[in-house]
C-alpha cells in the first residue's frame, strides 16, 4: 500500500462525494415540481453531453497519453485500446443489465421482472459507475505524483468533480421526477434519486484503495472511463437531447457544458 493513500482516499470521498451531493440535490426538485419540462430536459441533457466530452479529453485522454509517455509507451496505444475497451465494456452491460431509459416503453437487457421504477434507476447508474472511476483515478494519481506532476493532476481532478457535479443536479431531476410520474411517493423517488448516485464514491474510493496495484495500468484505467463515458453521450444523452421540436437546445446545452468544462479543466488544471 502506499503511504499516501490516505490522502487519495480522502481527496476521493470529498470528490466524489460532492458529485453524489449534486445528484441528492438535483433528485430535491421532486418536492417542488410535479414533471419536468421538456426545454430543460434537453437543455441538461445536452450540458451533460458536453461536460463529459471535454472531460473525457481534457481529464481522461491527456493525462493516459502524458502517463504514458513517462512509462515509455508510445501514448497512442493505451489511449486507443483503454477507449475501446470502455465503449465495449459498457456497451455489453447496456446489453445485460436490465433498465429503462425516461421517456421509452421498452426495457433493454436482459429479460426481467424488475418494476419500471427500478428499471429506471438501473439505467442511471449505469452511467454514473464510469463518472466515479474517473474521479477516483485522477485523486489517486494526484497522490501518487509529486511536485508539479502533483499539483496539476489535482487540479485535473477538481476539474472533473466540479464537472460532473455541475451534470449530476439536472441528472438526479431526471431521474426522480419520472419517478413521481410512475405513481412513487415524493420521499421515496427522492431517496432513489439519491442512491442512483451513491456508485460514484463507492467506485471512486474503490479505485483509490486499488491504485497500488493499478499504477502500472493507470493510463489504460484513465483511456478505459473515457470510453465508457463517450458511449454513454453517443448512445443516449445526444440522441435524447435533440427529441421533439426543441433540438437546437440540446445543441446549445452540449456547447455550454463542453465550455464549462474545458475552463474549470484549463483553470485549475
Amino acid at each position: 500500500m502506499p503511504e499516501n493513500l490516505p490522502l487519495a482516499l480522502q481527496w476521493a470521498a470529498l470528490g466524489c462525494g460532492f458529485t453524489w451531493l449534486m445528484t441528492t440535490a438535483g433528485s430535491a426538485v421532486v418536492f417542488f415540481f410535479r414533471s419536468e419540462r421538456k426545454l430543460m430536459h434537453h437543455i441538461f441533457l445536452g450540458f451533460a453531453a458536453g461536460v463529459m466530452v471535454a472531460a473525457s479529453v481534457w481529464s481522461l485522454l491527456n493525462p493516459a497519453i502524458e502517463r504514458a509517455a513517462e512509462q515509455g509507451v508510445p501514448g497512442w496505444v493505451p489511449a486507443a485500446g483503454g477507449f475501446l475497451l470502455g465503449v465495449f465494456f459498457l456497451m455489453a452491460l447496456d446489453s445485460l443489465l436490465p433498465h429503462l431509459h425516461a421517456g421509452a416503453d421498452d426495457p433493454e437487457g436482459l429479460p426481467s421482472g424488475w418494476k419500471r421504477t427500478t428499471l429506471l434507476v438501473s439505467a442511471v447508474t449505469l452511467h454514473n459507475i464510469p463518472e466515479g472511476m474517473s474521479v477516483g483515478l485522477l485523486f489517486a494519481m494526484a497522490a501518487q505524483s509529486a511536485g508539479a506532476a502533483g499539483e496539476a493532476y489535482l487540479g485535473m481532478a477538481l476539474a472533473l468533480a466540479a464537472g460532473i457535479g455541475l451534470q449530476n443536479f439536472p441528472e438526479g431531476a431526471a431521474i426522480s421526477l419520472p419517478l413521481a410520474r410512475e405513481g412513487m411517493t415524493r420521499r421515496r423517488a427522492f431517496a432513489m434519486g439519491s442512491l442512483s448516485g451513491i456508485v460514484e464514491p463507492v467506485f471512486g474510493v474503490a479505485v483509490v484503495l486499488a491504485s497500488g496495484w493499478i499504477a502500472p495500468f493507470m493510463p489504460w484505467l484513465l483511456s478505459f472511463a473515457a470510453g465508457a463515458m463517450i458511449y454513454v453521450v453517443v448512445e443516449e444523452l445526444i440522441p435524447e437531447a435533440h427529441l421533439g421540436e426543441h433540438s437546437n437546445v440540446g445543441t446549445l446545452g452540449f456547447i455550454l457544458g463542453f465550455v464549462v468544462m474545458m475552463v474549470l479543466d484549463v483553470a485549475l488544471g
